[in-house]
């Protein structure tokens, strides 16, 4: 309860400040340039009604795909890390070279490689979420004390028993808070990806009304996409406090 009141107030907090400063901008600044939040509210209803929502649909596909894909090969290869020492030596030196590499740059190589279709934009997502991915959870599996494993070892727990009260629950917390990372810079990067090769997508659709001079669709687009991104975040967040209810019983007692 205490979690949901706390994401209600910085919803109704933050949009309030963030139109305010939109409408001061709005007035202090040329219509063709910063819109009326207000005007832009109106014009939503008749872009969903529209070709926006197939845009819409085809940027959520791949959005979705890449970050599903990237957490079940992430999870997957942190875990052999943690697992499998002399390959988790190997990985662990590739990932620290890979990792600071800005993947954007690779952008022309994987639409030569995987094309400009789907497989294209989805390989970029997979690309730079998936080191993300496994930073996290191999650093979460770091974290975990040797003891936990000696005491339910000694008890006679089996692996399925240790995965599950020891791994999953310590684990959870940080690839859920990966998630909420990976789906704001997975927007970004779905964004960029989109306005190449394709006639579908919500970075296609707002571009394309930027250079037809169309500020009301392009306005209409950029608060349709930030609150698809809005409700993916809100619900890994909600997601957490359901999966993970330790958590908000430890930020109670101030631990």
């Amino acid at each position: 309860m205490q979690r949901t009141k706390r994401i209600g107030y910085r919803f109704i907090v933050g949009l309030l400040v963030l139109n305010f400063i939109w409408y001061i901008a709005s007035l202090l600044l040329p219509k063709t340039v910063i819109i009326s939040p207000i005007a832009v509210y109106k014009h939503i209803p008749n872009l969903l009604r529209g070709a926006m929502l197939q845009h819409l649909l085809a940027s959520l596909w791949r959005l979705l795909v890449g970050i599903a894909i990237s957490l079940v090969l992430g999870v997957a290869i942190a875990f052999c890390m943690f697992r499998f020492h002399r390959f988790g030596k190997i990985t662990s030196a590739f990932t620290y070279l890979a990792y600071p590499i800005p993947k954007i740059a690779l952008l022309p190589i994987v639409m030569l490689i995987a094309g400009l279709g789907n497989i294209g934009k989805i390989t970029m997502i997979v690309l730079i979420l998936l080191f993300q991915v496994i930073v996290t959870m191999r650093d979460s599996l770091g974290k975990i004390p040797k003891e936990h494993f000696l005491v339910a070892t000694s008890l006679g727990a089996s692996h399925i028993k240790i995965i599950h009260h020891i791994l999953i629950p310590s684990t959870l917390p940080d690839l859920l808070s990966s998630v909420r990372v990976a789906i704001g810079t997975a927007i970004s990067v779905l964004f960029v990806t989109e306005t190449y090769g394709t006639d579908r997508g919500m970075g296609f659709f707002i571009i394309d009304s930027w250079m037809r001079f169309n500020y009301y669709d392009m306005y209409g687009g950029i608060v349709v996409l930030s609150v698809a991104g809005f409700i993916l975040f809100l619900l890994t967040d909600l997601a957490e406090g359901w999966l993970c209810p330790w958590k908000e019983v430890n930020n109670q007692k101030g631990i």
